[in-house]
């Protein structure tokens, strides 16, 4: 089978906020799997190449100024439309550190942990944070803070088993793991 680079080291572990925190990149209502990877570029699995065009439609600064670390934060649906993978490889080849929004679409959500980019859902930090906002995400406690405003969301932390997955980079590297085979 041949090896998918999602998967490679370059990848394989969830990026965590520093501790002086990361620009928010703050988007609406309903960003679809079009927008955050447009389907022209889907012949590709290679994630830098993904990567490149996360957002362009969107936002087309998006790809050249996001820097490791940075935070996605949006309002509800993020992730609606296609079941493509390719829209979480994207974000997370990008060196999206998380993506907090006050709601998913169920197979972004389930797509995104298969991948080991960490996502969670706190309507109050979406409604407090503003595009260039300072934030830091704490993944394994579950605090959202936004620097800039001086403020900080607790949210429900993702369960534990959900938390082996992202934390191995994903569902393939976590199964690897599981049964003795190198990652």
């Amino acid at each position: 089978m041949p090896e998918n680079p999602i998967f490679s080291p370059r990848y394989d572990r969830y990026p965590s906020s520093s501790a002086n925190g990361n620009r928010a990149w703050r988007y609406g209502d309903n960003v679809d799997t079009d927008v955050i990877i447009p389907a022209r570029y889907l012949t590709t699995t290679d994630p830098d190449e993904l990567a490149a065009h996360a957002l362009e439609d969107l936002d087309p600064k998006f790809a050249s100024k996001v820097q490791p670390g940075d935070v996605v934060v949006a309002g509800q649906n993020f992730g609606c439309g296609s079941s493509r993978e390719h829209a979480a490889i994207c974000l997370k080849a990008a060196g999206v550190s998380a993506v907090v929004a006050s709601s998913f679409a169920r197979i972004f959500f389930r797509n995104a942990i298969n991948t080991g980019l960490v996502i969670l859902t706190c309507p109050e930090a979406v409604a407090a944070t503003e595009d260039g906002d300072e934030v830091a995400v704490d993944v394994e406690s579950g605090l959202v803070s936004n620097r800039t405003k001086d403020l900080s969301f607790q949210v429900e932390p993702l369960p534990d088993f959900v938390m082996d997955i992202v934390r191995a980079g994903g569902l393939v590297p976590w199964v690897r793991a599981r049964v003795g085979e190198p990652v």
